[in-house]
C-alpha cells in the first residue's frame, strides 16, 4: 500500500504519467535521476493541467507540504512574471518563465526520439530541469541549452550543478540557436512560436528533428514534429494541443482598443448585422488554432458583463478593421458590428465554417512545413495548404 507522500511525491508523479503513457520505460532512469524539485525555486505560482491560470503563490519556507505537493503534481508551475520586474506575492502581469507540465516535459521528449550519442539543442532553460533530463540520457557534453534571461540561465546552470549535471547553457537569442556545436540531431524548443526561425532548421542535421509549440497570431497552439530534408526544410504533423509562453523576441505587440476608433464613440461607423453563430462556438483551442490560419493579421480579446453575457472583439494588426459580436446566454441571434477594410467577422466566420466543413479535423491532422522564411500549413497532406 502507498503511502500519502508517495501518492504526492516522485512514485505517484511517475505512475500517473506513466499510466498517461508520456513517461516510457526509456526515459523512467532519468526521471528518478533528476527529481524535478531541485529544479522549482522556493516560490511558485501553480497552474491548472488544462489552462493557462495561475493560482497563489506557494512558499516553501511558509508551507513546505504544500510545496512539495504541487511539485509532485502533474501542472505548471510560474516561476517569474514580467521578465523578472514583479515583486511581491501576487500574480504579476506576464507570466515569463515557468516549469512546464511533467505530463508536456515527457510528451515533448517522446516526440523527440533521441538515441544514445545524438547532440541535442534546446531553446529556453528555464528552471533547467529539461535540460537535465537530457544530459542525465544524453551525457553533459551532448546538450546545449539556450537561455534569454541572464538571471533565469545563472538559476538554471544552479539547479544543473546541484544535481550533478553540466551541460552547455549559453545566454543568447534563442532564435539563433547556437551554431558552434551545430549539427544537432535534435532540437527542442519550450518556448512557443509563431515563426521557426532559420536557424533552427540550418543547424539540424539532414533526417533530425525538431519539436516546438507553434501557435497563431489569433491563438491555439500545438507541438509541431518536424523532420529536416536534404533541401533544408523541414515537415512534419503537429503532435497535440500545448500552452507555452512566446519566445520573447516572438512576442506580439497588440494596439490598444483605443486605437481603433479613433476617439469616437461605439459602434462608430460600424455596420451593423446578425449571426447564427454564437462567439463561444469560436473560442475554443483548436477553433482558435483554425480559425489563426485562415484569418491572418488578427487577434481577439474579450468584454465581460454580468449574466454572463460579452462582447468578442476582432482586431487587425495594422489597426485599420475591427469586429464587436455580441454573446447573450440562452440566444439564438448575436448583434454583429463590423468596420474597415476587412470585415473580419465574416472572416471568422467563414473559417470556422471551413473547419467544421473538414470534419472538426483536430490538431493531429494539420501539419507544417517550414522553407527558410517561409512556412506553410496543411491539413491532411502536405499538398493541401489549409
Amino acid at each position: 500500500m502507498s503511502t500519502r507522500a508517495e501518492e504526492a511525491g516522485p512514485s505517484g508523479l511517475a505512475s500517473a504519467l506513466v499510466a498517461a503513457g508520456a513517461l516510457t520505460p526509456d526515459w523512467l532512469a532519468a526521471f528518478d535521476a533528476v527529481p524535478r524539485e531541485l529544479f522549482v525555486p522556493d516560490r511558485i505560482w501553480p497552474g491548472i493541467a488544462d489552462g493557462t491560470r495561475q493560482n497563489p503563490l506557494v512558499d516553501r519556507a511558509k508551507d513546505p507540504d504544500v510545496w512539495f505537493r504541487a511539485v509532485y503534481s502533474d501542472i505548471p508551475l510560474t516561476t517569474q512574471w514580467d521578465d523578472g520586474g514583479h515583486t511581491g506575492d501576487g500574480l504579476g502581469t506576464t507570466p515569463s518563465s515557468s516549469s512546464s507540465q511533467p505530463r508536456m516535459v515527457f510528451s515533448m521528449l517522446a516526440d523527440l526520439g533521441v538515441q544514445d550519442g545524438h547532440r541535442v539543442l534546446e531553446i529556453g532553460t528555464g528552471t533547467g530541469w529539461n535540460a537535465g533530463l537530457l544530459s542525465r540520457r544524453l551525457g553533459d557534453a551532448n546538450v546545449v541549452s539556450v537561455e534569454y534571461d541572464e538571471a533565469v540561465a545563472k538559476g538554471a546552470g544552479e539547479n544543473l550543478r546541484a544535481a550533478g549535471l553540466r551541460p552547455l547553457v549559453v545566454v543568447g537569442d534563442g532564435r539563433l540557436g547556437f551554431s558552434g556545436n551545430a549539427p544537432y540531431d535534435r532540437v527542442i524548443a519550450t518556448c512557443s512560436v509563431g515563426a521557426v526561425p532559420p536557424a533552427w532548421v540550418e543547424q539540424t542535421r539532414t533526417g533530425g528533428v525538431i519539436v516546438a509549440p507553434w501557435g497563431t497570431e489569433y491563438g491555439g497552439e500545438a507541438i509541431a514534429r518536424l523532420v529536416v530534408a536534404d533541401d533544408s526544410t523541414a515537415s512534419g504533423r503537429f503532435t497535440r494541443s500545448s500552452a507555452f509562453m512566446r519566445l520573447r523576441q516572438q512576442r506580439p505587440v497588440r494596439p490598444p482598443h483605443a486605437a481603433y476608433l479613433n476617439g469616437r464613440e461605439w459602434p462608430a461607423d460600424g455596420v451593423r448585422s446578425s449571426t447564427a453563430l454564437s462567439p463561444a462556438d469560436v473560442g475554443g483551442w483548436l477553433e482558435q488554432f483554425a480559425i489563426g490560419l485562415r484569418v491572418p493579421g488578427a487577434f481577439w480579446t474579450v468584454e465581460r458583463y454580468e449574466g454572463g453575457a460579452y462582447t468578442l472583439w476582432t482586431y487587425s494588426t495594422d489597426t485599420t478593421s475591427w469586429a464587436s459580436a455580441d454573446y447573450v446566454p440562452g440566444a439564438d441571434s448575436y448583434e454583429v458590428y463590423q468596420s474597415g477594410p476587412r470585415r473580419l467577422w465574416d472572416e471568422t466566420e467563414a473559417a470556422y465554417h471551413w473547419w467544421a466543413d473538414a470534419g472538426r479535423p483536430g490538431f493531429d491532422r494539420f501539419g507544417l512545413t517550414v522553407d527558410g522564411d517561409h512556412a506553410k500549413v496543411w491539413l491532411d497532406w502536405p499538398d493541401n495548404p489549409a
